[in-house]
């Protein structure tokens, strides 16, 4: 029996998701080793705007909640994680491409700072500016993806704004 074209394309969807997720995860964990690594006593590289200096943040994001418990934090994160994957799984249904791309991409986020977080209880930064708190790829990765969610959501509303003021469906 052949799947319906509506099936195969969520089903499609979904593993580009879950692919995306999974690359970008690893790519950030696989720079969290090689921090740990190679930029320890104090060693950093210089790249002009940024150096790669390493730090660890026992908190989440601007090492908020640093006082509290690892298990904690990993119950907490890990609870919205599940929300998060949950949501981007049914999304694959309907949601546009940017829509898709940014929760995927926030989700790799999300997923890379849990997973460095259970090993230890902190999460390894390796981005620094200077004039910003240390960060690493994952916190990149959330950031831009919510980015990117806010505008396909802005768009979304501008376009359907703009066909109910033409009288479209």
């Amino acid at each position: 029996m052949i799947a319906p074209a509506h099936t195969t394309t969520v089903t499609r969807a979904r593993l580009v998701l879950v692919a995306i997720a999974l690359g970008l995860a690893a790519l950030d964990l696989g720079l969290k080793a090689w921090a740990e690594r190679g930029l320890t006593d104090g060693r950093y590289v210089d790249l002009g705007v940024i150096q790669l200096r390493l730090a660890f943040n026992p908190g989440v994001a601007f090492s908020l909640g640093d006082t509290l418990p690892a298990w904690l934090v990993l119950t907490l994160t890990g609870l919205i994680i599940t929300g998060l994957a949950v949501y981007t799984w049914r999304t694959a249904r309907t949601g546009t491409r940017p829509t898709r791309l940014a929760l995927g991409v926030v989700l790799a986020g999300a997923v890379a700072n849990f997973v460095d977080r259970a090993r230890d209880g902190v999460v390894t930064d390796y981005l620094h500016t200077g004039w910003f708190p240390t960060f690493n790829g994952a916190d990149v990765y959330i950031t831009l993806g919510a980015i990117t969610l806010i505008l396909a959501t802005l768009h979304a509303e501008r376009r359907a704004t703009h066909r109910t003021e033409r009288g479209a469906p």
